[in-house]
Protein backbone atom coordinates (compact mmCIF):
# COMPACT_ATOMS: atom_id res chain seq x y z
CA UNK A 1 0.00 0.00 0.00
CA UNK A 2 1.02 3.52 -0.81
CA UNK A 3 2.07 5.56 2.51
CA UNK A 4 0.02 8.39 2.11
CA UNK A 5 0.58 12.23 4.11
CA UNK A 6 -1.49 15.01 4.03
CA UNK A 7 0.15 18.57 3.68
CA UNK A 8 -1.15 22.16 3.51
CA UNK A 9 -0.81 23.16 -0.26
CA UNK A 10 3.26 24.20 -1.55
CA UNK A 11 4.84 23.72 -4.56
CA UNK A 12 6.97 20.76 -4.47
CA UNK A 13 10.92 21.92 -4.98
CA UNK A 14 11.28 18.44 -6.82
CA UNK A 15 9.41 15.11 -7.69
CA UNK A 16 6.43 14.95 -9.77
CA UNK A 17 2.76 17.26 -8.97
CA UNK A 18 -0.27 15.68 -10.08
CA UNK A 19 -2.94 18.54 -10.87
CA UNK A 20 -6.75 17.74 -11.38
CA UNK A 21 -9.04 19.50 -13.76
CA UNK A 22 -13.07 20.02 -14.54
CA UNK A 23 -13.83 21.45 -18.12
CA UNK A 24 -13.75 25.09 -18.71
CA UNK A 25 -11.63 25.61 -15.37
CA UNK A 26 -8.67 27.93 -15.89
CA UNK A 27 -5.50 27.13 -13.89
CA UNK A 28 -5.48 27.89 -10.57
CA UNK A 29 -4.28 27.45 -6.69
CA UNK A 30 -1.16 25.48 -6.85
CA UNK A 31 -1.39 24.66 -10.13
CA UNK A 32 -1.10 28.29 -11.06
CA UNK A 33 1.89 28.55 -8.99
CA UNK A 34 3.24 25.79 -10.57
CA UNK A 35 2.76 27.39 -14.00
CA UNK A 36 4.07 31.02 -13.28
CA UNK A 37 7.16 29.02 -12.15
CA UNK A 38 7.81 27.36 -14.93
CA UNK A 39 7.82 30.15 -16.99
CA UNK A 40 3.99 29.21 -17.93
CA UNK A 41 5.42 26.26 -19.59
CA UNK A 42 2.44 23.52 -18.42
CA UNK A 43 -0.32 26.07 -19.47
CA UNK A 44 1.50 26.31 -23.14
CA UNK A 45 1.80 22.39 -22.75
CA UNK A 46 -2.08 21.95 -21.72
CA UNK A 47 -2.91 24.28 -24.78
CA UNK A 48 -0.83 22.03 -27.20
CA UNK A 49 -2.58 18.73 -26.06
CA UNK A 50 -5.65 20.06 -26.47
CA UNK A 51 -6.61 19.06 -22.98
CA UNK A 52 -9.73 19.98 -21.66
CA UNK A 53 -10.13 18.69 -18.50
CA UNK A 54 -12.81 15.87 -19.88
CA UNK A 55 -13.30 13.09 -17.56
CA UNK A 56 -10.87 10.87 -18.01
CA UNK A 57 -8.40 11.88 -20.03
CA UNK A 58 -4.61 13.02 -18.77
CA UNK A 59 -1.89 14.89 -19.98
CA UNK A 60 1.92 14.52 -18.97
CA UNK A 61 4.22 17.06 -19.17
CA UNK A 62 8.17 15.99 -18.70
CA UNK A 63 10.36 18.21 -16.92
CA UNK A 64 7.96 21.36 -17.10
CA UNK A 65 10.52 23.83 -14.93
CA UNK A 66 10.66 24.45 -11.09
CA UNK A 67 12.75 21.25 -10.13
CA UNK A 68 9.96 19.09 -10.92
CA UNK A 69 10.35 15.60 -12.90
CA UNK A 70 6.96 15.88 -14.51
CA UNK A 71 3.22 17.26 -14.32
CA UNK A 72 0.51 15.16 -14.85
CA UNK A 73 -3.04 16.96 -15.40
CA UNK A 74 -6.07 14.59 -14.90
CA UNK A 75 -9.67 15.37 -16.31
CA UNK A 76 -12.42 15.62 -13.87
CA UNK A 77 -15.29 16.37 -16.35
CA UNK A 78 -18.16 19.04 -15.51
CA UNK A 79 -17.89 20.85 -12.40
CA UNK A 80 -21.26 20.09 -11.19
CA UNK A 81 -20.94 16.69 -11.39
CA UNK A 82 -17.96 15.35 -9.66
CA UNK A 83 -18.30 13.51 -6.83
CA UNK A 84 -16.76 10.83 -4.43
CA UNK A 85 -16.51 8.48 -7.16
CA UNK A 86 -15.23 10.95 -9.66
CA UNK A 87 -12.31 11.69 -7.16
CA UNK A 88 -11.50 8.17 -6.36
CA UNK A 89 -11.13 7.66 -10.37
CA UNK A 90 -9.14 10.57 -11.15
CA UNK A 91 -6.90 9.07 -7.87
CA UNK A 92 -6.68 6.25 -9.19
CA UNK A 93 -5.62 7.39 -13.00
CA UNK A 94 -2.85 9.75 -10.75
CA UNK A 95 -1.79 6.50 -9.16
CA UNK A 96 -1.13 4.84 -12.39
CA UNK A 97 0.40 7.85 -13.82
CA UNK A 98 3.14 8.50 -11.08
CA UNK A 99 4.38 5.01 -10.38
CA UNK A 100 7.67 5.26 -11.75
CA UNK A 101 8.03 8.62 -9.77
CA UNK A 102 10.70 8.27 -6.73
CA UNK A 103 8.17 11.40 -5.12
CA UNK A 104 5.09 12.92 -5.94
CA UNK A 105 2.18 15.01 -4.86
CA UNK A 106 -1.50 16.02 -5.48
CA UNK A 107 -2.82 18.98 -5.79
CA UNK A 108 -6.34 18.55 -4.29
CA UNK A 109 -7.61 22.34 -4.68
CA UNK A 110 -10.43 23.84 -7.25
CA UNK A 111 -13.38 21.68 -8.06
CA UNK A 112 -12.28 19.04 -6.06
CA UNK A 113 -10.72 20.12 -2.37
CA UNK A 114 -13.78 18.49 -0.55
CA UNK A 115 -12.83 14.72 -1.55
CA UNK A 116 -9.33 14.87 -0.91
CA UNK A 117 -9.24 11.84 0.70
CA UNK A 118 -11.14 10.02 -2.06
CA UNK A 119 -8.28 11.31 -4.41
CA UNK A 120 -6.01 9.77 -2.06
CA UNK A 121 -7.84 6.84 -1.65
CA UNK A 122 -8.26 6.08 -5.10
CA UNK A 123 -4.61 6.71 -5.50
CA UNK A 124 -3.77 3.57 -3.15
CA UNK A 125 -6.58 1.10 -4.69
CA UNK A 126 -4.69 2.27 -7.92
CA UNK A 127 -1.08 1.18 -6.46
CA UNK A 128 -1.90 -2.60 -5.95
CA UNK A 129 0.30 -4.93 -7.15
CA UNK A 130 1.11 -8.43 -6.66
CA UNK A 131 4.95 -9.34 -7.35
CA UNK A 132 6.11 -12.00 -4.80
CA UNK A 133 7.05 -14.32 -7.19
CA UNK A 134 8.74 -12.87 -9.31
CA UNK A 135 12.95 -12.67 -8.84
CA UNK A 136 14.08 -11.76 -11.98
CA UNK A 137 12.51 -8.50 -12.73
CA UNK A 138 14.29 -5.30 -13.71
CA UNK A 139 14.30 -2.62 -11.88
CA UNK A 140 13.16 0.01 -14.70
CA UNK A 141 10.39 -2.23 -14.70
CA UNK A 142 9.32 -1.75 -11.15
CA UNK A 143 6.81 1.29 -10.09
CA UNK A 144 9.06 3.38 -7.58
CA UNK A 145 6.27 5.42 -5.54
CA UNK A 146 5.93 4.27 -2.14
CA UNK A 147 4.93 7.31 -0.69
CA UNK A 148 2.27 10.38 -1.84
CA UNK A 149 1.58 13.69 -0.46
CA UNK A 150 -1.54 14.97 -1.03
CA UNK A 151 -2.09 18.61 -1.00
CA UNK A 152 -4.92 20.34 0.84
CA UNK A 153 -5.94 23.44 2.89
CA UNK A 154 -7.50 21.00 5.21
CA UNK A 155 -4.87 17.92 6.26
CA UNK A 156 -6.28 17.24 9.27
CA UNK A 157 -9.67 16.60 8.18
CA UNK A 158 -9.05 14.67 4.90
CA UNK A 159 -6.36 12.84 7.24
CA UNK A 160 -9.36 11.51 9.42
CA UNK A 161 -11.41 11.18 6.19
CA UNK A 162 -9.04 8.37 4.69
CA UNK A 163 -8.17 6.74 8.13
CA UNK A 164 -11.28 4.21 7.74
CA UNK A 165 -10.82 4.36 3.59
CA UNK A 166 -7.36 2.95 4.14
CA UNK A 167 -8.69 0.45 6.82
CA UNK A 168 -11.33 -1.05 3.29
CA UNK A 169 -8.29 -0.76 1.44
CA UNK A 170 -6.29 -3.01 3.00
CA UNK A 171 -9.26 -5.58 3.16
CA UNK A 172 -9.31 -5.28 -0.82
CA UNK A 173 -5.54 -5.69 -1.06
CA UNK A 174 -6.34 -9.05 1.32
CA UNK A 175 -9.12 -10.06 -1.20
CA UNK A 176 -6.82 -9.67 -3.98
CA UNK A 177 -3.84 -11.69 -2.27
CA UNK A 178 -5.40 -14.30 -1.80
CA UNK A 179 -6.77 -14.49 -5.23
CA UNK A 180 -3.96 -13.87 -6.84
CA UNK A 181 -2.16 -16.95 -4.66
CA UNK A 182 -1.17 -19.71 -6.98
CA UNK A 183 -2.87 -22.96 -5.96
CA UNK A 184 0.23 -25.06 -4.77
CA UNK A 185 0.15 -22.22 -2.41
CA UNK A 186 -3.23 -21.45 -1.12
CA UNK A 187 -5.03 -24.73 -0.13
CA UNK A 188 -7.88 -24.59 2.17
CA UNK A 189 -5.72 -24.83 5.55
CA UNK A 190 -3.33 -22.10 4.55
CA UNK A 191 -6.08 -19.94 3.56
CA UNK A 192 -7.56 -20.81 7.05
CA UNK A 193 -4.38 -19.53 8.29
CA UNK A 194 -4.51 -16.47 6.77
CA UNK A 195 -7.68 -15.76 8.15
CA UNK A 196 -6.35 -16.06 11.56
CA UNK A 197 -4.09 -13.94 11.47
CA UNK A 198 -6.70 -11.66 11.36
CA UNK A 199 -7.03 -11.66 14.65
CA UNK A 200 -4.50 -9.15 15.75
CA UNK A 201 -7.18 -7.12 14.29
CA UNK A 202 -9.87 -8.13 16.53
CA UNK A 203 -11.73 -10.64 14.92
CA UNK A 204 -12.69 -14.04 16.34
CA UNK A 205 -11.34 -16.73 13.83
CA UNK A 206 -12.57 -20.77 14.32
CA UNK A 207 -11.26 -23.17 12.25
CA UNK A 208 -13.36 -26.16 11.37
CA UNK A 209 -11.69 -29.18 10.26
CA UNK A 210 -13.35 -32.61 8.50
CA UNK A 211 -13.92 -34.22 11.81
CA UNK A 212 -16.29 -31.96 13.03
CA UNK A 213 -18.16 -30.82 9.43
CA UNK A 214 -18.71 -34.80 9.15
CA UNK A 215 -20.24 -34.71 12.94
CA UNK A 216 -22.04 -31.73 11.34
CA UNK A 217 -23.41 -33.62 8.60
CA UNK A 218 -22.03 -31.83 6.13
CA UNK A 219 -22.45 -34.64 3.32
CA UNK A 220 -22.24 -31.96 0.13
CA UNK A 221 -19.23 -30.13 1.06
CA UNK A 222 -17.42 -32.71 2.31
CA UNK A 223 -18.43 -34.79 -1.27
CA UNK A 224 -16.54 -32.26 -3.20
CA UNK A 225 -13.49 -32.43 -1.35
CA UNK A 226 -13.76 -36.40 -1.06
CA UNK A 227 -11.03 -36.36 -4.88
CA UNK A 228 -8.16 -33.88 -2.62
CA UNK A 229 -5.32 -35.03 -0.91
CA UNK A 230 -5.46 -31.86 0.78
CA UNK A 231 -8.66 -31.68 3.64
CA UNK A 232 -11.03 -28.94 3.15
CA UNK A 233 -12.56 -26.74 6.60
CA UNK A 234 -14.71 -23.91 7.08
CA UNK A 235 -13.61 -20.67 8.83
CA UNK A 236 -15.86 -18.96 11.03
CA UNK A 237 -14.67 -14.69 11.87
CA UNK A 238 -16.41 -12.75 14.41
CA UNK A 239 -16.42 -9.16 14.41
CA UNK A 240 -18.32 -7.87 17.74
CA UNK A 241 -17.80 -4.43 17.13
CA UNK A 242 -21.56 -3.04 18.28
CA UNK A 243 -21.09 -0.27 19.98
CA UNK A 244 -16.92 0.38 19.73
CA UNK A 245 -17.81 2.51 16.82
CA UNK A 246 -17.85 5.84 16.58
CA UNK A 247 -15.34 6.00 19.37
CA UNK A 248 -17.66 3.54 21.28
CA UNK A 249 -21.10 5.33 21.07
CA UNK A 250 -23.19 2.83 19.71
CA UNK A 251 -26.04 1.49 21.37
CA UNK A 252 -24.29 -2.06 21.91
CA UNK A 253 -26.35 -3.52 18.75
CA UNK A 254 -29.40 -2.81 19.94
CA UNK A 255 -32.40 -2.29 17.63
CA UNK A 256 -35.58 0.25 18.24
CA UNK A 257 -36.87 -1.92 20.79
CA UNK A 258 -33.57 -1.80 23.12
CA UNK A 259 -32.84 -5.44 22.33
CA UNK A 260 -29.86 -6.56 20.71
CA UNK A 261 -29.86 -6.76 17.15
CA UNK A 262 -28.82 -10.50 15.43
CA UNK A 263 -25.94 -10.00 13.73
CA UNK A 264 -25.43 -9.76 9.64
CA UNK A 265 -23.96 -12.40 7.55
CA UNK A 266 -21.87 -13.11 4.43
CA UNK A 267 -20.48 -16.37 2.90
CA UNK A 268 -18.18 -16.78 0.32
CA UNK A 269 -17.24 -19.69 -1.79
CA UNK A 270 -13.81 -20.85 -1.41
CA UNK A 271 -12.99 -23.42 -3.84
CA UNK A 272 -9.20 -22.81 -3.59
CA UNK A 273 -8.78 -25.15 -6.82
CA UNK A 274 -11.70 -26.37 -9.58
CA UNK A 275 -10.69 -29.17 -12.17
CA UNK A 276 -14.54 -29.65 -12.24
CA UNK A 277 -13.71 -33.23 -10.52
CA UNK A 278 -14.40 -35.84 -12.44
CA UNK A 279 -16.79 -33.70 -14.85
CA UNK A 280 -13.24 -32.62 -15.70
CA UNK A 281 -13.08 -28.41 -17.45
CA UNK A 282 -11.14 -28.38 -20.33
CA UNK A 283 -7.49 -27.76 -20.10
CA UNK A 284 -7.31 -24.44 -22.19
CA UNK A 285 -7.42 -21.74 -19.12
CA UNK A 286 -8.02 -24.12 -16.18
CA UNK A 287 -5.26 -22.17 -14.33
CA UNK A 288 -7.97 -19.48 -14.01
CA UNK A 289 -9.45 -21.56 -11.32
CA UNK A 290 -7.01 -20.22 -8.82
CA UNK A 291 -9.43 -18.09 -8.40
CA UNK A 292 -12.73 -20.09 -7.52
CA UNK A 293 -12.09 -18.91 -4.41
CA UNK A 294 -12.48 -15.43 -4.73
CA UNK A 295 -16.33 -15.46 -2.76
CA UNK A 296 -14.09 -16.25 0.31
CA UNK A 297 -11.69 -13.96 -0.17
CA UNK A 298 -14.18 -11.33 -0.69
CA UNK A 299 -15.55 -12.46 2.72
CA UNK A 300 -11.90 -12.09 4.19
CA UNK A 301 -11.31 -8.80 3.44
CA UNK A 302 -14.85 -7.72 4.14
CA UNK A 303 -14.12 -8.36 7.43
CA UNK A 304 -10.88 -7.55 7.85
CA UNK A 305 -12.07 -4.30 6.18
CA UNK A 306 -14.50 -4.18 8.83
CA UNK A 307 -12.46 -4.48 11.99
CA UNK A 308 -9.78 -2.59 10.85
CA UNK A 309 -12.28 0.32 10.82
CA UNK A 310 -13.73 -0.49 13.72
CA UNK A 311 -17.05 -0.46 12.18
CA UNK A 312 -20.21 -0.33 14.83
CA UNK A 313 -21.95 -3.37 14.10
CA UNK A 314 -21.76 -7.39 15.00
CA UNK A 315 -20.75 -8.92 11.38
CA UNK A 316 -20.14 -12.80 10.98
CA UNK A 317 -17.87 -14.28 8.00
CA UNK A 318 -17.90 -18.08 6.77
CA UNK A 319 -15.87 -19.45 3.95
CA UNK A 320 -16.31 -23.09 2.92
CA UNK A 321 -13.02 -23.65 1.78
CA UNK A 322 -12.23 -27.24 -0.57
CA UNK A 323 -10.62 -28.44 -3.28
CA UNK A 324 -12.89 -30.01 -6.27
CA UNK A 325 -10.16 -32.50 -7.54
CA UNK A 326 -10.46 -35.97 -9.54
CA UNK A 327 -9.03 -38.91 -7.85
CA UNK A 328 -10.16 -42.74 -7.24
CA UNK A 329 -12.08 -41.30 -4.45
CA UNK A 330 -13.65 -38.56 -6.13
CA UNK A 331 -17.22 -37.84 -6.26
CA UNK A 332 -19.25 -39.24 -9.22
CA UNK A 333 -22.13 -38.14 -11.26
CA UNK A 334 -25.39 -39.99 -9.99
CA UNK A 335 -24.04 -39.78 -6.71
CA UNK A 336 -26.82 -38.44 -3.79
CA UNK A 337 -25.37 -37.05 -1.11
CA UNK A 338 -27.37 -35.99 2.26
CA UNK A 339 -27.06 -32.08 3.43
CA UNK A 340 -26.34 -30.37 6.30
CA UNK A 341 -30.05 -29.26 6.36
CA UNK A 342 -30.89 -33.27 5.76
CA UNK A 343 -31.81 -32.88 2.53
CA UNK A 344 -30.60 -35.02 -0.05
CA UNK A 345 -28.64 -33.88 -3.48
CA UNK A 346 -28.10 -36.00 -7.15
CA UNK A 347 -25.01 -34.98 -8.15
CA UNK A 348 -25.57 -34.34 -11.88
CA UNK A 349 -22.29 -32.73 -12.49
CA UNK A 350 -19.18 -32.72 -9.89
CA UNK A 351 -18.27 -29.33 -11.65
CA UNK A 352 -21.28 -28.01 -10.30
CA UNK A 353 -19.90 -27.88 -6.55
CA UNK A 354 -19.65 -24.44 -5.49
CA UNK A 355 -23.52 -24.30 -4.17
CA UNK A 356 -22.77 -27.91 -2.60
CA UNK A 357 -19.99 -26.43 -0.42
CA UNK A 358 -22.84 -22.90 0.20
CA UNK A 359 -25.63 -25.45 1.03
CA UNK A 360 -24.18 -26.75 4.17
CA UNK A 361 -22.18 -23.56 5.30
CA UNK A 362 -25.85 -21.52 4.85
CA UNK A 363 -27.67 -23.88 6.90
CA UNK A 364 -24.86 -23.96 9.14
CA UNK A 365 -24.43 -20.24 9.75
CA UNK A 366 -28.60 -19.58 10.10
CA UNK A 367 -28.42 -22.80 12.80
CA UNK A 368 -25.80 -21.17 15.03
CA UNK A 369 -26.31 -17.37 14.34
CA UNK A 370 -29.99 -16.70 13.16
CA UNK A 371 -28.07 -13.58 11.45
CA UNK A 372 -30.55 -10.94 10.06
CA UNK A 373 -29.70 -11.14 6.77
CA UNK A 374 -27.22 -13.68 4.86
CA UNK A 375 -25.60 -12.55 1.87
CA UNK A 376 -23.90 -15.40 -0.57
CA UNK A 377 -20.81 -14.41 -3.34
CA UNK A 378 -19.80 -17.12 -4.94
CA UNK A 379 -17.45 -17.41 -8.93
CA UNK A 380 -20.59 -19.53 -9.41
CA UNK A 381 -21.61 -19.81 -13.04
CA UNK A 382 -20.31 -19.15 -16.56
CA UNK A 383 -23.78 -18.27 -17.32
CA UNK A 384 -23.80 -14.86 -15.31
CA UNK A 385 -20.91 -13.74 -17.75
CA UNK A 386 -22.91 -14.80 -20.72
CA UNK A 387 -25.55 -12.91 -19.14
CA UNK A 388 -24.52 -9.92 -17.80
CA UNK A 389 -20.53 -9.81 -18.86
CA UNK A 390 -17.72 -8.46 -16.88
CA UNK A 391 -19.37 -4.98 -15.70
CA UNK A 392 -21.87 -6.17 -12.97
CA UNK A 393 -22.20 -9.15 -10.74
CA UNK A 394 -25.88 -11.23 -10.66
CA UNK A 395 -27.73 -10.38 -7.65
CA UNK A 396 -30.90 -12.97 -6.56
CA UNK A 397 -32.50 -11.85 -3.53
CA UNK A 398 -35.69 -13.15 -2.07
CA UNK A 399 -36.38 -9.53 -0.08
CA UNK A 400 -36.41 -6.43 -2.26
CA UNK A 401 -35.47 -3.88 0.62
CA UNK A 402 -32.27 -5.78 0.85
CA UNK A 403 -31.94 -5.94 -2.99
CA UNK A 404 -32.67 -2.12 -3.11
CA UNK A 405 -29.84 -1.28 0.03
CA UNK A 406 -27.37 -3.82 -2.84
CA UNK A 407 -27.90 -1.75 -6.11
CA UNK A 408 -27.08 1.37 -4.32
CA UNK A 409 -24.25 0.60 -2.75
CA UNK A 410 -23.61 -1.07 -5.78
CA UNK A 411 -23.69 2.73 -7.52
CA UNK A 412 -21.55 4.32 -4.69
CA UNK A 413 -18.97 2.12 -4.26
CA UNK A 414 -18.47 1.25 -8.50
CA UNK A 415 -18.63 -2.39 -7.82
CA UNK A 416 -22.10 -2.59 -9.52
CA UNK A 417 -24.97 -4.91 -9.52
CA UNK A 418 -27.93 -6.56 -11.67
CA UNK A 419 -30.73 -8.05 -10.03
CA UNK A 420 -31.90 -11.34 -12.23
CA UNK A 421 -35.13 -12.82 -11.22
CA UNK A 422 -36.24 -16.43 -9.04
CA UNK A 423 -39.39 -18.44 -9.31
CA UNK A 424 -40.55 -21.47 -9.44
CA UNK A 425 -40.71 -22.25 -12.86
CA UNK A 426 -37.07 -22.30 -12.76
CA UNK A 427 -37.46 -24.02 -9.83
CA UNK A 428 -39.04 -26.65 -10.85
CA UNK A 429 -36.07 -27.68 -13.06
CA UNK A 430 -33.90 -29.11 -10.35
CA UNK A 431 -36.41 -32.20 -9.64
CA UNK A 432 -34.73 -34.90 -9.31
CA UNK A 433 -36.03 -38.50 -9.85
CA UNK A 434 -34.36 -40.08 -6.84
CA UNK A 435 -33.38 -37.30 -4.95
CA UNK A 436 -34.86 -34.43 -3.01
CA UNK A 437 -32.94 -32.44 -6.00
CA UNK A 438 -30.53 -32.22 -8.58
CA UNK A 439 -27.03 -29.97 -8.51
CA UNK A 440 -28.23 -28.57 -12.10
CA UNK A 441 -30.63 -27.35 -13.86
CA UNK A 442 -29.58 -27.43 -17.24
CA UNK A 443 -28.20 -25.39 -19.52
CA UNK A 444 -30.81 -22.34 -19.87
CA UNK A 445 -31.12 -20.07 -17.26
CA UNK A 446 -27.96 -21.82 -15.64
CA UNK A 447 -26.96 -18.78 -13.33
CA UNK A 448 -30.92 -18.63 -12.08
CA UNK A 449 -31.50 -22.22 -11.43
CA UNK A 450 -28.16 -21.97 -9.63
CA UNK A 451 -29.26 -19.54 -7.52
CA UNK A 452 -32.63 -21.64 -6.99
CA UNK A 453 -30.36 -24.28 -5.78
CA UNK A 454 -28.97 -21.96 -3.18
CA UNK A 455 -32.26 -20.54 -2.03
CA UNK A 456 -33.37 -24.05 -1.23
CA UNK A 457 -31.79 -24.22 2.01
CA UNK A 458 -32.30 -20.55 3.28
CA UNK A 459 -34.55 -20.64 6.22
CA UNK A 460 -38.40 -19.03 5.08
CA UNK A 461 -38.58 -15.40 5.89
CA UNK A 462 -34.56 -14.89 6.18
CA UNK A 463 -33.76 -11.86 3.45
CA UNK A 464 -31.24 -13.52 1.47
CA UNK A 465 -28.86 -11.95 -1.22
CA UNK A 466 -27.01 -14.28 -3.51
CA UNK A 467 -23.85 -12.27 -5.71
CA UNK A 468 -22.61 -14.52 -8.80
CA UNK A 469 -19.40 -13.11 -9.42
CA UNK A 470 -17.92 -15.50 -11.52
CA UNK A 471 -17.63 -12.33 -14.56
CA UNK A 472 -16.28 -9.71 -11.80
CA UNK A 473 -13.72 -11.34 -9.63
CA UNK A 474 -10.93 -11.26 -12.27
CA UNK A 475 -10.26 -7.97 -14.61
CA UNK A 476 -8.44 -8.62 -18.09
CA UNK A 477 -7.57 -4.80 -18.13
CA UNK A 478 -6.73 -2.09 -15.87
CA UNK A 479 -9.71 0.27 -14.66
CA UNK A 480 -8.89 3.98 -12.74
CA UNK A 481 -8.72 1.98 -9.21
CA UNK A 482 -8.06 -1.81 -10.65
CA UNK A 483 -4.84 -3.21 -11.88
CA UNK A 484 -5.35 -6.16 -14.45
CA UNK A 485 -5.86 -9.21 -12.43
CA UNK A 486 -7.61 -9.82 -9.00
CA UNK A 487 -10.25 -7.27 -8.34
CA UNK A 488 -11.31 -7.83 -5.04
CA UNK A 489 -14.98 -7.16 -6.00
CA UNK A 490 -17.49 -7.54 -3.33
CA UNK A 491 -15.41 -5.34 -0.42
CA UNK A 492 -16.05 -2.25 -1.30
CA UNK A 493 -19.88 -3.07 -1.99
CA UNK A 494 -20.57 -4.33 1.29
CA UNK A 495 -18.73 -2.34 3.50
CA UNK A 496 -20.77 0.56 1.76
CA UNK A 497 -23.89 -1.70 2.49
CA UNK A 498 -23.13 -2.14 5.98
CA UNK A 499 -22.64 1.62 6.84
CA UNK A 500 -24.82 2.93 5.20
CA UNK A 501 -27.64 0.47 6.49
CA UNK A 502 -26.19 -1.40 9.61
CA UNK A 503 -24.22 0.00 11.78
CA UNK A 504 -25.03 1.49 14.64
CA UNK A 505 -28.12 -0.54 15.33
CA UNK A 506 -29.55 1.36 12.56
CA UNK A 507 -31.07 -2.33 10.90
CA UNK A 508 -33.82 -0.74 9.70
CA UNK A 509 -32.43 0.61 6.21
Amino acid sequence: MLDIGFSKPALPKTGALAILIAEKEKLSGLAAQADKACGGAIGRALEAAKFTGRKGTSCTILAPGAGLSRMVAVGLGEAAKIDVRTAEDAGGHLGAALAAEAEAAIACDGSVKAHAASVAYGANLRSYRFDRYRTKEKPEDKPKLSALTVLTDDPAKAKAEYAPLAAVAKGVFLARDLCSEPPNVLNPYEFAARCEALESLGLDVEVVGPKEMKKLGFGALLGVAQGSENDPCMVVMRWNGAGKGDGGKGDGGKGKKGKKAKPICFIGKGVTFDTGGISLKPAANMEDMKWDMAGAGTVAGLMAALAGRRANVDAVGLLGLVENMPSGNAQRPGDVVTSASGQTIEVINTDAEGRLVLADVIHYAQKEFDPAFIVDLATLTGAIIIGLGHEHAGLFCNDDKLASQLEAAGKASGETVWRMPLGEEYDKLLKSDIADMKNVGGRPGGSITAACFIQRFIDKDRPWAHLDIAGTAWGAKDKPTVPKGAVGFGVRLLDRLVAAHFEGGKHDG
